[in-house]
């Protein structure tokens, strides 16, 4: 029995059929600029740095647009509620493409860095509104085609960015990377002025009033403590001056945070988005999912060609099949959670994903390469299982008023999570190698000194025994969310009846 019930009537999507279709194209094209965008960039680092110089500050290319796109979904929710998706959307890829022609022309790293952040200010709103007009268009029972298009979109990415990343690179100039995003912007802008036509709402008799003090304030907040995160362990010690700073000032803008919203009358985050069992549980569970993501993401490429001695194609396709069975099982889960429920449903991927960590550790010494990709493609199924049903089922609890910024909230917790689970993870590894090898090693030292050849198998076995520890955090990660889903969440979600 699915979560089908309660009786709460919201306003249908009025985009007709015929342009649904080129709006869904709108969307995906949106969506890959933001799926390909660290993917392709991260080919180019060698070429970038060549080029412009600032190696010892490089990794602000990633961070930098992580940071801007993470504490803008917030913000981006609350304004498609209030103004409508289409003109956030439109703000959005337009500050997106306005980034990428910035990116092209930079003369240095810095200013690279800076024209980066402005591309995650649009990438903010371009992740946040796509999935939240995914949901505006298509009801509860095909919304899972939507969905799985998405996913799919983001798993063609993941594969073929580096690919055409480095092609770019090598054969052009790593410009183009940027440069390559214009076009295909183009064309979703088009299509969204178009043919994206959402249905009048009722006049308000007062004015919308935007949040813009919680805004700013959201943004600072979020800035320093991703930064702390980001940066913590990496450029400073964790418990530096610098590091012990950041977290103080984040601390107390969070007190700033709490202050400004409870006085605002329409809140950028609403305190509706934690009271509510379902979405609050929902956001948690997918926080730690972000955090255990981070496991195979960042260290298993490394683990393959450290440990298994592949070269880092091999390496790329070993991690690169949960995205083959990730968008799979996501478009095939409707036919689980129309039984059983979303909840339940959710449940099953987790405790899949939980066992498929778990089982990471004992993998033989130094093994076969077909044991961490079998290892991996039962993990990309069961997180399909997880993920899909519970934002499909959470967007379904809401109407079209809060839809959003409800989205946002999911995927604010999702990306936090992610951020946490970099941090925590890497000072695992280290430590790990540290406590092995003895002195201060650190993952990228020791897995350089492979590269060179210099290492010896002790080292090897150091890594194999980090990355295992790793595993093992990321399993705790999938055990809270389990337990997130078992004892918060309702069993039916509170499901708002269509017309």
């Amino acid at each position: 029995m699915g979560d089908t019930q309660p009786a709460i009537r919201e306003a249908p999507q009025r985009t007709s059929p015929d342009r649904r279709g080129a709006v869904v194209a709108a969307l995906m094209l949106a969506m890959a600029l933001a799926a390909l965008d660290s993917t392709i960039v991260s080919t180019a680092v060698p070429q970038i740095v060549g080029d412009l110089g600032g190696f010892s500050v490089f990794s602000w290319l990633f961070s930098g647009y992580l940071l801007a796109v993470t504490v803008t979904l917030p913000v981006y929710g609350k304004l498609s509620d209030t103004f409508g998706r289409k003109p956030v959307l439109i703000v959005g890829a337009a500050l997106f493409l306005l980034g990428s022609l910035l990116c092209a022309v930079a003369w240095n790293m810095g200013a690279l860095i800076a024209f980066r952040v402005v591309q995650g200010l649009g990438g903010g709103a371009l992740q946040g509104t796509v999935q939240t007009l995914a949901a505006d268009l298509y009801p509860l029972k095909e919304r899972p085609k939507i969905q799985a298009k998405l996913s799919t979109v983001w798993a063609v990415s993941a594969v073929a960015g580096p690919g055409v990343g480095g092609v770019l690179a090598a054969y052009a100039d790593w410009r183009w990377i940027f440069l390559v995003n214009l076009p295909i912007g183009a064309v979703a802008l088009w299509l969204i002025v178009r043919h994206l036509h959402e249905p009048k709402r009722e006049t308000p008799s007062t004015r919308a009033r935007v949040d813009w003090a919680g805004a700013l304030a959201v943004f600072a907040c979020g800035g320093v403590l991703l930064t702390a995160l980001v940066q913590g362990g990496v450029a400073w010690p964790w418990l530096s001056g610098p590091s012990i700073a950041l977290f103080g000032t984040g601390l107390a803008l969070v007190a700033v945070v709490v202050l400004v919203e409870r006085r605002a009358a329409e809140p950028i985050i609403p305190g509706w988005v934690w009271r509510r069992r379902t979405i609050a549980a929902v956001n948690l569970a997918l926080g730690a999912m972000g955090l255990l993501m981070v496991a195979p993401a960042v260290f298993l490429p490394t683990y393959a060609q450290s440990v298994l001695g592949l070269a880092p194609v091999a390496a790329g396709f070993v991690l690169s099949v949960w995205t083959l069975s990730w968008p799979v099982s996501a478009a095939l889960s409707q036919h689980v959670y129309r039984r059983i429920g979303f909840r339940n449903t959710a449940i099953l991927g987790m405790g899949t994903a939980t066992l498929v960590l778990l089982a990471f550790p004992f993998l033989p010494y130094p093994g076969e390469a077909w044991q961490p990709t079998l290892l991996m493609l039962l993990l990309g199924g069961a997180l399909g299982l997880f993920q899909l049903p519970l934002i499909v089922g959470v967007q379904s609890t809401v109407g079209w008023a809060e839809r959003g910024t409800t989205t946002a909230s999911v995927l604010f917790c999702r990306q936090t999570g992610q951020t946490i689970g970099a941090a925590v993870f890497g000072a695992v590894a280290n430590g790990v190698l540290a406590s092995r090898l003895g002195g201060a090693s650190d993952l990228d030292s020791v897995t350089r000194a492979l590269d060179a050849g210099t290492a010896p198998e002790a080292t090897r076995r150091a890594i194999a025994d980090a990355v295992h520890a790793v595993y093992l955090g990321a399993a705790c990660a999938a055990a809270v969310a389990f337990v997130v889903l078992l004892v918060l969440a309702p069993r039916r979600f509170p499901v708002l009846k269509e017309q």
